[in-house]
């Protein structure tokens, strides 16, 4: 046997508890007895799943707690960004608010964590442990493999919004394209003919599908759809986006915000430029938070109801928590459009 150590071993997540079983050639409940260091397991049965664990850099501690049928009674909320984007952003509150709201007298603690790529392993190795029972993930960038190394481990995962990479990860999303579409439609039907767009980051979901409605509504009306800036779900970035597309195109009339709060970016530097909203440039945001309401104008904007989206979310891990069946591998939540004084 190598000189591994416990840390080691919990440092790395492993393969499932099937496979532990099957190299060492004995059965799963065998495996848990070793583990429990219980008794009436003979030395070559302990040593041969010893070495299985070695080999495979097996989680002890997941195996025991799975193997006695043990739960953490705990679930992880697992949002891939800073903290300081977290903390700023009405979405992330809501969504908070859902999940904790569904969970309300289940007896299941919630952990909030935050990940970036570099701390995978880390965050990886704690789930490993068995101190969650199931993971929502939220916020997730490109083919991000967390999801996938979660899998890996046997963890139940949901993610909130759609996954860009290949995955089998079950998901809850809002219907984002439709509500790009409806908030162009909405512009088509002012009058407006130059509809620009500050769009989401492309290596999220949410990003890429408001544009692709943004897109299908300007094919439909048969105008151009060549005013497109991309922007990071930030004021500021809102405000960037903005500044580059009226120095493109000064003559625009409207112009469609994949997030409330990047419209407030784009607001500020509409009022600076002197435009007038909406008789000037007409304004339609994303996600109807606190800020489209208290914002100058009031925001027109396409509701997605967040805490609904979070308390969906867990439902479904819960469900899977529980063995229930047909249970579906995706949702998709409607949108609406609030019309307010900005368009």
């Amino acid at each position: 046997m190598s000189g591994m150590t416990e840390i080691d071993r919990q440092r790395r997540p492993g393969p499932r508890i099937e496979e532990v079983a099957r190299l060492a050639g004995v059965s799963k409940s065998t495996v848990s007895r070793v583990i429990n260091r219980e008794p009436y397991v003979s030395t070559k049965a302990r040593d041969a799943v010893h070495e299985a664990i070695t080999r495979l850099k097996y989680s002890p501690n997941q195996a025991a707690r799975s193997l006695a049928g043990n739960k953490a009674n705990a679930i992880a909320l697992i949002i891939s960004e800073q903290g300081s984007s977290v903390l700023g952003d009405p979405f992330f509150a809501g969504l908070l608010r859902g999940v904790h709201a569904e969970l309300a007298g289940r007896h299941v603690q919630l952990l909030l964590m935050l990940s970036r790529p570099e701390d995978h392993d880390d965050l990886l190795a704690y789930l490993a442990g068995g101190h969650v029972d199931g993971a929502l993930l939220v916020s997730m960038h490109g083919d991000d493999p967390l999801p996938r190394r979660l899998h890996e481990i046997g963890l139940p995962v949901v993610a909130g919004g759609r996954p860009l990479g290949a995955s089998s990860v079950p998901f809850v999303d809002s219907d984002n394209f439709t509500g790009g579409l409806e908030a162009v439609r909405h512009l088509v039907s002012l009058g407006r003919g130059r509809i620009a767009t500050v769009a989401g980051p492309r290596d999220m979901a949410a990003g890429v599908d408001r544009l692709s409605g943004w897109r299908r509504g300007l094919g439909e009306a048969r105008l151009s759809a060549d005013l497109v800036a991309e922007a990071d779900f930030t004021p500021e970035s809102g405000a960037r986006a903005m500044t580059e597309l009226l120095g493109r195109a000064p003559d625009l009339d409207a112009v469609f915000v994949a997030a409330d709060i990047m419209a407030l970016g784009v607001l500020q530097v509409l009022h600076a430029s002197g435009r007038r909203i909406p008789e000037d440039v007409a304004v339609v945001g994303f996600d109807d938070s606190l800020l489209a309401s208290t914002a100058t104008p009031p925001l027109t904007t396409v509701r997605q109801d967040v805490e609904q989206l979070g308390r969906t979310m867990t439902w479904r891990l819960l469900g899977e928590l529980a063995g229930e069946d047909g249970l579906p591998p995706s949702l998709l939540l409607p949108t609406s459009l609030v019309r307010r004084a900005s368009a």
